[in-house]
């Protein structure tokens, strides 16, 4: 959990970094990119440790965590470890809000399961 943990949390930098720059081109060219790891397994490793992993570094930065950074960071650290992850962004239009979150085989791993019943899915990596 430690690694995982360490992992995620320097994740959040690097996006953070990314925002500060305002340059979403290159959030969203780093998720795309992530190629799902067929590499093995440490056993028994399943997503939800992961994503608790995550959950638990967005808890520890000094400053708030977005969706979105949650969303980029669950979801390469799942690619990592060769679970196929998608993030997906999406708008509710009143009132107008957006969102990400992730999804694996169509079932979210990072939020509540209802997030395709509240969003329109604008976009998906």
């Amino acid at each position: 959990m430690t690694r995982l943990l360490f992992e995620s949390y320097l994740l959040l930098i690097g996006i953070e970094v990314m925002l500060r720059r305002a340059d979403l081109s290159a959030i969203h060219a780093r998720v795309r990119d992530q190629q799902i790891s067929f590499r093995q397994n440490r056993p028994g490793l399943a997503f939800t440790d992961i994503s608790s992993a995550v959950d638990l570094a967005c808890a520890l930065f000094p400053k708030r965590v977005l969706c979105l950074q949650r969303a980029v960071a669950t979801t390469i650290v799942l690619r990592r470890h060769g679970f196929p992850a998608d993030m997906l962004i999406g708008v509710q239009l009143i009132p107008f809000k957006s969102h990400a979150w992730v999804e694996i085989d169509d079932q979210v791993v990072n939020d509540k399961p209802y997030m395709r019943d509240i969003y329109r899915v604008i976009d998906h990596c």
